[in-house]
C-alpha cells in the first residue's frame, strides 16, 4: 500500500468516525444543547423552537400562572422566560430549556416518562379527592403539591405503600372524616392528581405539609420546612 493510499484511508475512517458520533447524536430523541449557564442538557424545545410541543407548553404554563402570552407555538423570550420561572420554583436547573425533566414536571413527560401505570383509575380519583378536600382554595402549585407529598410518603419506607393506605393511615388526614371528604372533587384537584403521578413535586420531596394558623401540633412545627406555597408549609 502507497504511503498516499494510506493517507486517504485514515483520513475515510476519520470522516466516517466522525459522521458515526454526529449520528449518535443527531439520531437520539431531542438534541444537546449548552444552556445559558454554560452547562450540556436535554433540550426538546428551548429559544427559537416552533410547533405543536412548544403549545403544550405555553398552555400548561399559562394554566400554572407563569405565562401570559398567546399560545402561538413560538419559543420567545416570554415562553423561556415562564419557563425559567417554573423550573426555579420547581428546585430544578433554571435554564429556560424545556428537556425531559422540565416536561416531566410539567405533566407533558409522554407515556415513556410517566409513573401514571404504576397507579389504578381509583387511584387517581382517590388522591383527586384528597387534593380537592385538603388543598381547596390553594393555588394549582399548591394543589400538585398535597398530591406530591401523598405520593411521597407511598415512596417512603415510614408510610403505607399505597395511595389508600397512606391517605387512610389512622390520623393522617382529618379531611376523610369531615364535610369536605363528600363534596365534588374539583377539576383542578383532578389535572393536579394527574401532574403529581406525572412526577411533578413542587413541594420539593416533603412528605409532610400544614396550615400553620390551623394546627397548634408541636411535631408539625418541629419539621423542617423545605417550601411555603400559600397556607401550606411543606416539611422533611
Amino acid at each position: 500500500m502507497t504511503v498516499y493510499k494510506a493517507f486517504r484511508n485514515f483520513i475515510a475512517l476519520l470522516v466516517a468516525l466522525a459522521i458515526l458520533a454526529g449520528g449518535l447524536v443527531i439520531g437520539g430523541i431531542g438534541y444537546l444543547a449548552l444552556s445559558d449557564t454554560g452547562q450540556t442538557s436535554y433540550a426538546v424545545s428551548r429559544l427559537g423552537s416552533t410547533g405543536n410541543e412548544v403549545k403544550s407548553i405555553q398552555r400548561k404554563l399559562s394554566s400554572l400562572g407563569y405565562y401570559k402570552g398567546s399560545v402561538d407555538g413560538i419559543y420567545g423570550q416570554a415562553t423561556k422566560s415562564a419557563v425559567t420561572s417554573f423550573q426555579r420554583n420547581c428546585g430544578i436547573t433554571a435554564d429556560g430549556i424545556c428537556g425531559k425533566q422540565t416536561l416531566l414536571y410539567l405533566g407533558l413527560g409522554g407515556s415513556g416518562s410517566s409513573n401514571s401505570t404504576s397507579y389504578s383509575n381509583s387511584d387517581v380519583q382517590l388522591l383527586a379527592k384528597v387534593i380537592s378536600a385538603e388543598a381547596r382554595g390553594e393555588s394549582y402549585e399548591g394543589q400538585v403539591a398535597v398530591g406530591a407529598v401523598i405520593l411521597n410518603r407511598v415512596k417512603h419506607p415510614s408510610f403505607p405503600d399505597s395511595i389508600s393506605g397512606v391517605v387512610y393511615q389512622n390520623g393522617a388526614f382529618s379531611c376523610v372524616n369531615d364535610s369536605n371528604w363528600y363534596a365534588a372533587v374539583a377539576d383542578s384537584a383532578k389535572r393536579a392528581a394527574v401532574d403529581a403521578i406525572n412526577g411533578w413535586d413542587p413541594s420539593g420531596g416533603a412528605i409532610y405539609y400544614f396550615n400553620a394558623k390551623k394546627t397548634n401540633d408541636s411535631f408539625m412545627h418541629s419539621r423542617p420546612v423545605v417550601r411555603v406555597i400559600g397556607d401550606h408549609k411543606f416539611c422533611k
